[in-house]
């Protein structure tokens, strides 16, 4: 699987499932009717969350980074244009991660570790009608890509444990270490009274 994801057809594949996934997004409900907006913000989300991946602030040995907010674009998506839109913005960068720089032993390791995990982010989007909600929705994604890399770790990369660990342990704490650090820096950040202000000025300019 590895060699067809590297593979122009691979990719090509790939791109075409993104651009079905962005077409999906631009749907609004049940009109159907295209929501240029939408698509805009959700491509800029995109990017941004891609871009942001890029600038690692550290890097774990066997995989994972602390990064700029990367995680933060997919679950501002779901804030603003809720949980469905934030899912498939979020599958979007998984599928990107893909393109750029696959690492597929499995079809349920592909799963867990692209598109599913950065799906989750957009879980984000169902707390996003309540007080707090971007904070409440980035907690939500953040479990959600949490629970994915756990699972993979255990059932995929169990054998990386080092003494001491088992598989379930030490992939619990490995892949807490550190997305709870991303989680940590981006929730004092988003809590600022300006930021947090200018995320509630958007999502009422979107509604």
């Amino acid at each position: 699987m590895q060699v067809f994801f590297e593979s122009t057809t691979g990719k090509v594949a790939v791109a075409a499932v993104i651009i079905i996934l962005l077409l999906l997004i631009s749907m609004g409900g049940k009109e159907k009717k295209t929501d240029i907006r939408a698509l805009t913000v959700s491509a800029l989300m995109i990017a941004l969350a891609i871009v942001l991946g890029m600038i690692k602030l550290f890097s774990m040995p066997q995989g994972g980074s602390v990064t700029l907010f990367s995680i933060l674009p997919i679950v501002v998506c779901g804030y603003l244009l809720g949980t469905r839109r934030g899912i498939m913005a979020g599958f979007c960068v998984g599928l990107l991660n893909l393109i750029f720089g696959p690492y597929v032993i499995h079809p349920v390791q592909l799963l867990l570790d692209y598109p599913i995990a950065f799906g989750a982010l957009g879980l984000s989007g169902i707390a996003r009608n309540s007080n707090n909600g971007l904070t409440k929705g980035y907690i939500i994604g953040i479990i959600g890509r949490y629970i994915c890399a756990v699972l993979s770790g255990i059932i995929f990369f169990g054998e990386y444990a080092p003494e001491n660990f088992n598989a379930v342990t030490w992939s619990l704490w490995y892949n807490f270490t550190y997305l709870a650090v991303e989680g940590a820096i981006t929730l004092v950040v988003i809590n600022i009274p300006a930021v947090k202000n200018m995320f509630a000025r958007f999502r009422s300019q979107l509604s």
